[in-house]
């Protein structure tokens, strides 16, 4: 069985992420200076000494986890020798985390990403005023009566099945009072919870246009290169390795669902059995565990589990 590495996306910030790295693999200190240099901004101290608040900014939050999974990824490379393709068979990552995968992968720059996100931030917010959207997790229905209960909830504005994380989990996204209804109309089918998350912007779902065609704009004018591995698409849930197709998928993930359930689906199809976790959190690493009972996941984010990781490979 193989192995893939995915990315975390938006909501595994915590301040002091990044900082073990930092102060003991001078590889990583600098990937955060290249990113703190390529914003025009001190992003590391901010990951490291916070405010929560404003690490929490979408802005911020995503150009600063694709930073500690970069820091990550280039640790390995450098002071290990271990290469992405030779341990990686795939890569994926949530939302923000598949630019982390294609980074990581070698398809677009270190510095290019980190412009990249830090854009995507800025327009997602711009797109819809603070208050007017709002996400839900809905705990306890599968994916299909979620995307019934959101249809149901619409009522002429805005609400959609925004992402399918893992079984009994579904996040939806909308018009907040849309997105209110639906977690009354999903207690009523079944749900154990529903809960509005603290998000400023209502991610994956049409009202996010705006921000997808400044993506898009961006997009035409970043090099990108074929990755190193397959990166599973956010918007299939298939591996994908062509330039153009990735540019496109990209600007289409701004609007389009994260399938991560059936992205972890198809990696074990392709013969996966093991994910890494590279980056802030374990989010990941435990859905693949509810997703799959066939996988393994495990997480990498501090020295400790990189060496760890290592000689487990050399043995």
């Amino acid at each position: 069985m193989s192995s893939a590495f995915v990315f975390p996306g938006q909501g595994s910030q915590t301040v002091g992420m990044g900082r073990e790295l930092a102060e003991n693999m001078p590889v990583a200190a600098q990937v955060f200076e290249e990113i703190n240099d390529a914003l025009g901004q001190n992003l590391s101290g901010l990951m490291f000494d916070g405010p929560q608040d404003d690490l929490t900014l979408t802005q911020n939050a995503q150009p600063a986890l694709m930073a500690v999974s970069m820091a990550v990824i280039r640790v390995l490379e450098k002071d290990f020798d271990v290469k992405l393709d030779q341990v990686a068979s795939y890569v994926a990552g949530h939302s923000l985390g598949e630019y982390s995968a294609l980074t990581a992968s070698g398809a677009i720059g270190l510095a290019d990403t980190a412009r990249l996100l830090k854009l995507r931030g800025e327009a997602m917010q711009r797109a819809v005023p603070v208050g007017v959207g709002a996400m839900a997790a809905i705990l306890g229905l599968n994916f299909d009566v979620a995307e019934e209960v959101a249809k149901e909830a619409a009522e002429g504005e805005v609400c959609t099945a925004a992402n399918d994380n893992a079984d009994g989990q579904v996040v939806i996204s909308g018009h907040k009072a849309a997105v209110e209804r639906a977690i009354v109309i999903a207690k009523e089918k079944g749900a154990r919870r529903g809960i509005l998350l603290p998000v400023s912007a209502p991610f994956h779902c049409s009202l996010m246009q705006p921000a997808a065609d400044e993506m898009a704009d961006a997009l035409a004018e970043t090099v990108i290169s074929a990755p190193c591995v397959p990166v599973i698409a956010n918007v299939t849930a298939a591996p994908e390795s062509d330039p153009e197709n990735i540019r496109k998928y990209l600007v289409e993930q701004v609007t389009g669902r994260v399938r991560w359930r059936e992205s972890i689906l198809k990696m074990n199809e392709l013969g996966v059995g093991k994910v890494v976790e590279a980056g802030a959190g374990k989010v990941l690493t435990g859905m693949v565990r509810r997703i799959c009972r066939d996988m393994t996941g495990l997480s990498l984010q501090s020295p400790a589990d990189i060496e760890a990781f290592v000689k487990a490979g050399d043995e």
